[in-house]
C-alpha cells in the first residue's frame, strides 16, 4: 500500500495552488502544503515569480490606462 502524505503536492497541483490563490485566500492546509512543496522543489519557486512578476506588470498596466484616460 502507497503511504498517505497529507501535505505533499505534486508541482502540477502546487502551480494550481499558486494560481488559486491570486483569486481567493488558500485553507491553512493548502497554504502549508504549498511551503512545503516550495521548500523541496526547485521549478516552482521560479512559476511562483514569474506569476507574481506578471500580477505586478498588470497592475502597473492597468494604473498606467487609468492615468493616460485622465490626461
Amino acid at each position: 500500500m502507497k503511504p498517505v502524505y497529507p501535505f505533499r503536492r505534486t508541482c502540477k497541483e502546487a502551480a494550481a495552488l499558486i494560481i488559486a490563490r491570486e483569486d481567493r485566500a488558500l485553507p491553512v492546509a493548502e497554504r502549508l502544503a504549498l511551503r512545503l512543496h516550495l521548500a523541496m522543489c526547485k521549478a516552482c519557486p521560479k512559476f511562483e515569480r514569474q506569476v507574481l512578476t506578471m500580477r505586478n506588470a498588470m497592475a502597473q498596466w492597468r494604473h498606467y490606462t487609468e492615468g493616460d484616460s485622465e490626461g
